[in-house]
C-alpha cells in the first residue's frame, strides 16, 4: 500500500474547535478518496497514542454495520482520536446509540454525524427474508420499517433481489438520519443551530468508495 509522507494532526481541542461542520464532512471526503487512490496518509500509531492519552478531539462521529469490510478508520484513512465509532448490524439507532451521539458531539465535540450503510449489507438482507433467530429477530426490527418503507409490491421483496436489497439499504440510511434527528432534542438543536452536521454515506464493498447524501 503506498503511504503519503506528509503531515497530518493529531487531533486536539484548538484544531477541534476551529473545524467547521462542514469541514468535518470535507475531511470525511477527502479520506476516502485518499483511501480508493491508495494514497493513505502515513500515520505514527504509536505517536498518536502518546499524544491522545490525555485527552479525545475527534471532528466526527460515524454510525456503521458491524459488517468487517467497513472499518471505519481505515475507509476514511483516519488516526487514533479522529472520529467516534458507533457500529450495529444495521446501522439504525436505540436509545443508547443516541445517547452515544449526544456524547460524542455535545460533550466531546464532534462536527458531523455520518449514517454509513454498505452495500450488500447481510442485516438487510436478513429482514428483507424475516429472518428470525435468537436476538437477531428483536433486532431486525429495527430495520423493517425501511422495508415497509419500499413502495413496491411487484418485484421480489426478498434476498433474490439485489436492487431490492439496495433500495431498503438506502432507505436505512435516509430514516436512520431522520431519526436521529426526531429522536434526540440534543442533536436536533446542535444540529438547527448549525453547530454539526448529520448526513448520511452509503460504502461500495466492491469498490470502497463512499456515496455522501447531504439528507
Amino acid at each position: 500500500m503506498e503511504t503519503v509522507r506528509e503531515n497530518f494532526i493529531t487531533q486536539n481541542k484548538e484544531t477541534q474547535s476551529a473545524i467547521t461542520p462542514s469541514r468535518a464532512v470535507e475531511m470525511l471526503k477527502e479520506g476516502n478518496a485518499r483511501f480508493v487512490e491508495n494514497k493513505r496518509l502515513g500515520r505514527d500509531f504509536h505517536q498518536q497514542v502518546e499524544l491522545t492519552a490525555g485527552g479525545q478531539y475527534p471532528f466526527a462521529a460515524v454510525l456503521s454495520c458491524i459488517d468487517s469490510r467497513v472499518p471505519t478508520e481505515i475507509v476514511f484513512d483516519q488516526g487514533i482520536g479522529d472520529v467516534f465509532n458507533a457500529r450495529v448490524a444495521g446501522n439504525f439507532v436505540n436509545s443508547d446509540i443516541l445517547g452515544s451521539l449526544e456524547y460524542a458531539c455535545k460533550v466531546a465535540g464532534a462536527k458531523a454525524i455520518l449514517v454509513l450503510g454498505h452495500t450488500h449489507c447481510g442485516a438487510v438482507k436478513g429482514t428483507c427474508d424475516n429472518v428470525e433467530l435468537g436476538n437477531i429477530t428483536g433486532m431486525l426490527a429495527n430495520i423493517k420499517p425501511a422495508v415497509e418503507a419500499i413502495s413496491d409490491e411487484t418485484e421480489d421483496r426478498t434476498s433474490n433481489n439485489p436492487g431490492f436489497v439496495q433500495k431498503v439499504s438506502d432507505m436505512n440510511v435516509r430514516l436512520t438520519v431522520a431519526a436521529i434527528k426526531e429522536k434526540s432534542e440534543v442533536l436536533r438543536e446542535m444540529y438547527q443551530n448549525n453547530e454539526i452536521a448529520i448526513i448520511g454515506g452509503m460504502y461500495d464493498v466492491e469498490t470502497g468508495k463512499v456515496e455522501f447524501r447531504e439528507l
